[in-house]
C-alpha cells in the first residue's frame, strides 16, 4: 500500500479540498485501493516527508523538503493539472 501525504498550512482547509479531488482522481485511475492518504499540516510533517511515497501540498514548504513534493495548487487552480497529475502518478507508480 502506498501511502500520500496531503498538506497545507493548517492541515484543514486547502488540503481537505484537494484530499476529495485526490480521491476521486485515484478511484478513476484505478488507484484508489492501492493507495492511503494522510492529510496534514505542514509543520508536523516536515521531518517525517520520507515515510510518504508521494507528497502534496498547497502552500510553501521548506527548502529541503522542496524536491520531494508536488504542489497541489494546480487541482485549485485547474492550471497545470494535468502535469500534476502525471508527477504524482510517476512518484505512486514506482
Amino acid at each position: 500500500m502506498k501511502k500520500l501525504l496531503v498538506m497545507c498550512g493548517s492541515g484543514i482547509a486547502t488540503s481537505t479540498i484537494v484530499t476529495n479531488k485526490l480521491k476521486d482522481w485515484l478511484k478513476s485511475n484505478g488507484l484508489d485501493k492501492e493507495v492511503t492518504i494522510v492529510q496534514s499540516k505542514v509543520a508536523s510533517e516536515v521531518n517525517r516527508i520520507d515515510d510518504y511515497d508521494a507528497v502534496v501540498t498547497t502552500t510553501a514548504v521548506p527548502d529541503k523538503i522542496k524536491d520531494k513534493v508536488i504542489s497541489g495548487l494546480p487541482i485549485l487552480t485547474g492550471m497545470g493539472t494535468e502535469e500534476m497529475y502525471n508527477a504524482l502518478k510517476a512518484e505512486l507508480t514506482k
